[in-house]
Order: C-alpha cells, then sequence, then structure tokens
C-alpha cells in the first residue's frame, strides 16, 4: 500500500489549530493586551502625579499675580496698607532706595534666582547689573531711569498699539466698565475732600489724586473691593505687571489748571498704558520733548523711564482729566527675564 499525502484544504491552512487551541490562543492575546494596557495606564498615572508634584512646587514658589482680594486682605494690611495706599517704610526697598549697596542685593537676588532655576536667558540682566551704575550715570537726560536700567532694549518715547495688542483691545474693549466704576468713586469728593482710598500727589499746581489697585506690586483689598470687575479684568491681561515692585494699576484724575513736574520712571523693563477715560481739550502728555493727547476710549503707551510730564490746562467747567493707569511689561523682554525680574524685585524682597 502507497500512502500518497494529500494537500491541505485552504481552511485548513488558514486555521490549522483545533478549536481548543484557538480558545487558548484567543485568551492568551486577550490576557496580553490587558497587561499591556495596564503598563501604560501606570505610566500615564507616574506622569499625572510628577505633574502634579511640579505644579505645586512652582506654584508655592511662584504665587499667581492677582488672587482673590479676600485672600490678600489679612496681608496687606500686615504689610502696612493704610487708608487704601501702601506706603514703604523699609530703608532696603529696591524701588525706593539709591545706594550703593543696591547693586550688591540685586546681583544676590539674581545669584539666588539662577540657583533654583537657571542660569539662561539671564545674560542681558547679568549685564545690566554688573553696569547698572555706569548706565544710569551716563545715560542721556531724555531717558534716565532711576532704579533699574535694562541694556539693550528698543528705545522710543511712545510705542504703537500693536506693542501689546492684546492687552490694548482688551482694555479698549471695557472702557465703559472702567468708567462706570470709577464714576461711582468720584461722587465720594462731593462729601470730602479726600474720600478713603483716594491718594494726593504733589504737584507744580493744580491737584493731582491717584486711586490705586495695585500699587508698586501688591493689590490694595480695599481698592480692588470697590472696583471688582475692572481688578478682574487686570487678570486677563495677559502683559500686565503684577508681581514685583514696578508694577501699578491706577485711576489718575487731574484738576483743571494742574502740571505735573517733569520727572523720570523707575526702570525701562516697563511700557506705561494710559486709557482715556475722560479728557477734556487742552489736556497734554509729553514724552522725551513729544506731546501727545488722550482720546476717551483709546489707550497711550509710552516709556515713562523717559523724561516726561503731563498737564491740564482746560477750562474748570470741562472738569477733570482721568485715566486708567496699568504697567505692561516692555514688549522686547522675554519671558525668562520676566520671571528672573519678578523673582529679583519681588515686593519686600
Amino acid at each position: 500500500v502507497v500512502w500518497v499525502p494529500l494537500r491541505p484544504s485552504s481552511s485548513e491552512r488558514r486555521f490549522p489549530w483545533s478549536l481548543d487551541g484557538l480558545r487558548d490562543f484567543i485568551a492568551s492575546g486577550i490576557q496580553s493586551f490587558r497587561d499591556c494596557d495596564a503598563t501604560a495606564l501606570a505610566a500615564v498615572a507616574c506622569l499625572l502625579v510628577l505633574f502634579m508634584w511640579y505644579c505645586y512646587h512652582v506654584g508655592r514658589e511662584q504665587p499667581r499675580a492677582y488672587a482673590t482680594v479676600n485672600a490678600l486682605m489679612q496681608s496687606a494690611e500686615a504689610n502696612g496698607v493704610q487708608n487704601g495706599f501702601v506706603f514703604c517704610h523699609a530703608p532696603e526697598c529696591a524701588r525706593c532706595t539709591h545706594h550703593n549697596g543696591l547693586n550688591q542685593k540685586l546681583y544676590h537676588n539674581l545669584q539666588e534666582y539662577a540657583k533654583r532655576y537657571s542660569w539662561s536667558g539671564m545674560g542681558r540682566i547679568h549685564k545690566g547689573i554688573r553696569e547698572q551704575g555706569r548706565y544710569l550715570n551716563s545715560r542721556p537726560s531724555i531717558q534716565k531711569p532711576e532704579v533699574f536700567f535694562l541694556p539693550d532694549l528698543p528705545t522710543m518715547p511712545y510705542f504703537s498699539r500693536d506693542a501689546q495688542k492684546h492687552d490694548v483691545e482688551l482694555l479698549e474693549r471695557n472702557f465703559q466698565t472702567i468708567l462706570c466704576e470709577f464714576e461711582t468713586l468720584y461722587k465720594a469728593f462731593s462729601n470730602c475732600s479726600l474720600p478713603q482710598g483716594w491718594k494726593m500727589n504733589s504737584t507744580a499746581s493744580g491737584e493731582w489724586f491717584t486711586f490705586y489697585l495695585v500699587n508698586q506690586g501688591m493689590c490694595v483689598p480695599r481698592n480692588c473691593r470697590r472696583c471688582p470687575r475692572t481688578y478682574r479684568l487686570l487678570g486677563s491681561l495677559r502683559t500686565c505687571i503684577g508681581n514685583n515692585v514696578f508694577g501699578n494699576a491706577c485711576i489718575s484724575v487731574l484738576s483743571p489748571g494742574t502740571v505735573i513736574a517733569e520727572h523720570y520712571g523707575p526702570t525701562n523693563i516697563r511700557i506705561r498704558c494710559h486709557l482715556g477715560l475722560k479728557t477734556p481739550s487742552n489736556c497734554e502728555l509729553v514724552v522725551g520733548g513729544e506731546p501727545q493727547c488722550w482720546a476717551e476710549g483709546r489707550c497711550l503707551l509710552f516709556d515713562d523711564s523717559f523724561l516726561h510730564t503731563a498737564f491740564h490746562e482746560g477750562p474748570p467747567e470741562e472738569g477733570p482729566r482721568v485715566i486708567f493707569m496699568v504697567d505692561l511689561w516692555h514688549p522686547n523682554v522675554a519671558a525668562a527675564e520676566r520671571q528672573a525680574l519678578d523673582f529679583i524685585f519681588a515686593p519686600g524682597r
């Protein structure tokens, strides 16, 4: 008898296992998938835990610029907030002090920042601190910041609206909101000479009042409670300086006949934004010898480290000139530099 091997059918070539073998194969495949899926889930869980730890660590050392007013109330009162205005009593304050030890203190703050984070991107700040005395003393009289000069920034008295387009458009869209809150505040002037929360500034002539929401990087809680929508708006600005002593936000009022003496701002790392709320005739801002006029509902951007002045020579019947002022980052200050400057010039450091 000759045995002749038969060719397997097509179904046998495709499925050479028995039913039990096929069941075992499928079961092992599902188990392998489950094992793989569990491993992937474990990896994702580990990454999520690491991310949460990182957020906690960074958030603890770099608090948000705008917390709620209630949360800031106790700390602000402990730091000397009186009558809605922050008074600096610290002789070592970088914002108000002019002495030879300032450069050493700034350099120490920079070193501390670099140890915690990185030296990457700190070239201009390091250069500016190292040669700060030379920069401040040798600057031309048209631009002479009083506290800190960051080298190699483009300089010009005025900036176009596109320099901080998002924030400019956001402020202008909320013009009526800010104006309404100002008008509510201003009614108190009919009852007393200087209502709570307002500050009278020294001027060559006339009267200049300011109502601060943020003063030298510190929230003024009582004032923010009285302008809640304007305060919330600050938290929506992308380039508002809110974490260091060069950041301010306030309502500024010039009565008719007021002239503000020429002066310099403390630094060139910011640009000052004025949103016109009430703009009578014969009111001007002069920066670096160049005059500009405010317009209601429009923003005016300028570098206040240039010599500047403002005046209101309009008739009394037209009322005061009123603007909302907020300090924004200079557009050419990089993100890493902003973070470092917030650390170096943090309030109270």
